[in-house]
């Protein structure tokens, strides 16, 4: 009988034991899970005060149209999808569209004058069309689209 009772004994220690280890660990998931909510937080807070500033730089002339609206468009795509997505915001996409084949950085200078001209022609077209609608997307965006969405 002794025996049966030292085992038991042994058996609640050592399931004791792993209730506090698992217990533990849980507290670490529960911590790393609270740690990347925060991270995530901190990033889509970012990501909505770099499209404020882009749409404001938008509006004032500050960022040229066809750059301002690739960058809105990426971004709006990595913050909010559905909002990339609204019918006042689709000139971004349709001007990310137009000019996805244009390469960039090191390619831009690798290509000739005349291929860089007849691109640079290409924005000056996009530009006049799509002009007054990217204005109003980006006022939109300042006024409407990111106001309720921190």
């Amino acid at each position: 009988m002794g025996l049966d009772r030292l085992l038991i004994l042994l058996a609640v220690l050592i399931v004791g034991a792993l209730a506090l280890y698992a217990a533990h660990l849980w507290r670490q998931v529960w911590a790393r899970q609270h740690q990347q909510a925060q991270v995530r937080l901190a990033q889509r807070q970012r990501l909505h005060d770099d499209l404020r500033v882009l749409a404001s730089s938008l509006l004032d002339g500050q960022l040229p149209l066809i750059e301002g609206a690739i960058r809105i468009k990426v971004l709006l795509d990595n913050y909010d999808s559905q909002l990339s997505l609204m019918p006042q915001a689709q000139v971004f996409q349709r001007l990310y569209d137009a000019t996805a084949h244009v390469p960039t950085h090191a390619d831009w200078q690798a290509l000739s004058r005349i291929e860089r001209r007849q691109h640079e022609a290409r924005f000056s077209e996009l530009t006049e069309a799509h002009q007054q609608q990217a204005h109003e997307a980006a006022r939109w965006l300042l006024d409407t689209g990111l106001a309720a969405r921190p």
